[in-house]
């Protein structure tokens, strides 16, 4: 979508320059991630759709994309392994975007985006920096290295609540999602998407859209 839209016929509510984006995500964690990059864009958060899984999120898409005819929207989704990388993904989840609608794949998973701020995320987990992959976009499972990362925690509660305990069948520990939440939130010691965009291309490529729209929005 181009930059150069006309805005006049989105009706996003204005107030004192405020640009509100409404959102669609898969889960909890991505909702977050989603509120603070449009936060840190200059727009502000509106209501927030989805959170039921990436089936449910892939299956509403039409349904936001004719939304964002009228209003703007910014709808995350991760990559997985649904294709070898982000084009091909999106023409098969939504070729024609509306004017208001921002569509980001995160590469592969909304994790990476998180990992990407290896110094901040050293600390929050308090592990050596040097178990924090340097090309996060080329980890296979974000997940799982994420886990995987949480067993060498110095941090016991970090430990308990991301790590799966023995014999749960779960992937992840019982307070994965809002472990990394508060790491998300945390704009004085946690993650710094600026920051984080240096070592992911995609989360770079989401965060300039974002702020693409919200000046043009404004202009």
């Amino acid at each position: 979508m181009s930059t150069n839209c006309h805005f006049s016929e989105i009706k996003t509510v204005k107030g004192a320059g405020e640009v509100v984006i409404s959102g669609a995500v898969e889960g909890l964690l991505d909702e977050a991630v989603l509120i603070r990059l449009i936060a840190d864009s200059g727009g502000k958060p509106g209501p927030v759709y989805g959170k039921r899984g990436k089936n449910h999120l892939q299956k509403h898409l039409r349904a936001y994309n004719q939304a964002a005819k009228f209003s703007a929207w910014l709808v995350l989704i991760d990559l997985d392994h649904d294709a070898d990388c982000a084009p091909p993904f999106r023409e098969d989840c939504l070729p024609d975007s509306a004017r208001g609608m921002i569509f980001r794949i995160a590469v592969r998973a909304v994790e990476t985006w998180l990992l990407a701020d290896r110094e901040r995320l050293a600390k929050f987990m308090n592990i050596s920096p040097a178990r924090i992959p340097i090309d996060p976009e080329s980890v296979d499972d974000p997940k799982r290295t994420m886990v995987e990362m949480a067993r060498y925690s110095r941090r016991s509660r970090i430990r308990e609540d991301m790590v799966p305990r023995p014999g749960s069948g779960r992937s992840v520990g019982p307070a994965y999602a809002s472990t990394l939440i508060e790491y998300v939130n945390d704009n004085q010691h946690g993650w710094r998407p600026g920051i984080a965009g240096k070592s992911s291309d995609s989360l770079s490529r989401c965060i300039i859209r974002l702020r693409e729209f919200v000046s043009a929005y404004r202009a």
